[in-house]
């Protein structure tokens, strides 16, 4: 059936269901990988029917839309070099696969209204995530289906994939707020109040260590794109006290902290500590990657050669299957060449985000958050942090898009 073939009632129809569909993703983000499976499956169904495949090509000229499909299109070529079982190289371009909605993503959002109610969506289930994680830290009794002692605070998930998603809504709810300040200041304060609670949910009660470092560079970024001047400075100001208060405040943070260095010269092979371990896995990959430095040694290759490069057996327990950083699980299947492809697609994504309106800052936030990330972890290839990327950047830049196109005569 075409696009002209659908009556308009049926379309109309269509187009509502399809964004139902991509906000439930966004709501099930937090909360459950089933869930929000399920949800894009849907969705992918209800868009396809709409697609104009002029306006999509035409779409799709852009780099930031084309470069995420030439990535998964160079998995699946990679999959000729893979000197590994036919299985795991399918199952190798899964964790790529879901690129191809990004440009999908771009072309529905520029052509059809209330985009940003995905968003809203979002920052709604952080929410009421939030709320739960609080009760939770109060009365651990609440989650009877979660280890406490190993899950404080923590309802569903864990504090990787927590802390990614608060770190989101706090840097959302201050733009806001800094929008709505000059004609709405009670509501500005009240959503200052909410960040808050965000960042002390990640200082006291879970946090991911990275973070840190994303919260450090996003409050970075918000100065230099939203203060001026004497508004500079009182930012900068309430940064270092609130840093300050946070650090003299939680010991929960001084401890997760001042263990990195502890971890690092205790680990051992038979002693794993996380950040250990991460400059072992890096120390592997470079090795790796050196000895196949153009075009890798495959897609799915991740494993068999971690298993050749430490001795270590393929299928035992302990055995490597992660890099820990986003470009090397890249560049040893796919190269210098998969990493150049990768960089660029970051590179272009920021790009598209640029400007000062909310769609470019929520895009903006969302690509640093996992650029930085994927410094320790391969948060693409991850669900929660990828699948977070693709609705963010592919939403974002359908909305950016959409405002970047000339009005009608």
């Amino acid at each position: 059936m075409t696009v002209a073939a659908i009556s308009a009632p049926v379309r109309t129809r269509l187009e509502r269901l399809s964004q139902a569909f991509a906000a439930l993703t966004a709501v099930s983000l937090p909360w459950s990988t089933s869930v929000t499976s399920v949800c894009v499956a849907l969705w992918i169904v209800t868009l396809l029917p709409l697609i104009e495949w002029r306006s999509f090509s035409d779409a799709v000229r852009v780099p930031a839309a084309w470069l995420p499909l030439a990535l998964l299109a160079l998995a699946v070529v990679g999959v000729l070099w893979a000197d590994v079982p036919w299985r795991d190289r399918f199952l190798g371009v899964a964790p790529f696969a879901k690129l191809a909605v990004v440009p999908l993503l771009m072309w529905q959002f520029s052509r059809q209204e209330r985009g940003e109610r995905i968003f809203y969506a979002f920052l709604a289930s952080g929410c009421a995530l939030l709320a739960l994680s609080w009760l939770s830290a109060a009365y651990p009794q609440l989650l009877p289906w979660r280890d406490t002692g190993r899950y404080f605070g923590i309802p569903v998930k864990d504090y990787i994939s927590q802390s990614g998603v608060f770190t989101l809504c706090i840097f959302g709810v201050l733009q806001r707020a800094f929008a709505i300040w000059p004609r709405a200041r009670i509501g500005a304060v009240l959503l200052v109040a909410l960040a808050g609670l965000f960042l002390a949910n990640i200082v006291f009660v879970a946090l991911a260590r990275t973070a840190l470092v994303v919260i450090v560079v996003l409050f970075v970024l918000f100065g230099l794109r939203y203060a001026t001047g004497k508004g500079l400075a009182v930012l900068s100001a309430a940064f270092v006290a609130l840093a300050a208060l946070s650090w003299t405040t939680s010991d929960y943070l001084r401890w997760r902290v001042e263990n990195i260095a502890g971890e690092i010269q205790n680990f051992t092979p038979e002693h794993d500590t996380s950040s250990g371990a991460r400059l072992a896995f890096w120390k592997d990959s470079i090795a790796i990657v050196r000895d196949a430095p153009l075009l890798g040694h495959g897609t799915g290759s991740i494993r068999a050669s971690f298993a050749k490069q430490t001795g270590v057996d393929a299928t035992s327990p302990g055995a490597a299957t992660n890099p820990h950083n986003q470009v090397l699980a890249v560049a040893i299947q796919l190269g210098g060449l998969g990493a150049l492809v990768l960089i660029a697609m970051w590179i272009a994504h920021a790009g598209l985000f640029l400007a000062r309106d909310a769609a470019s800052w929520i895009g903006l936030i969302v690509v640093v958050q996992n650029v930085i990330s994927s410094l320790f972890n391969s948060h693409l290839f991850d669900f929660t942090p990828g699948w977070i990327y693709v609705f963010g950047a592919g939403v974002a830049g359908g909305l950016v898009l959409r405002n970047r196109r000339p009005a009608p005569p």
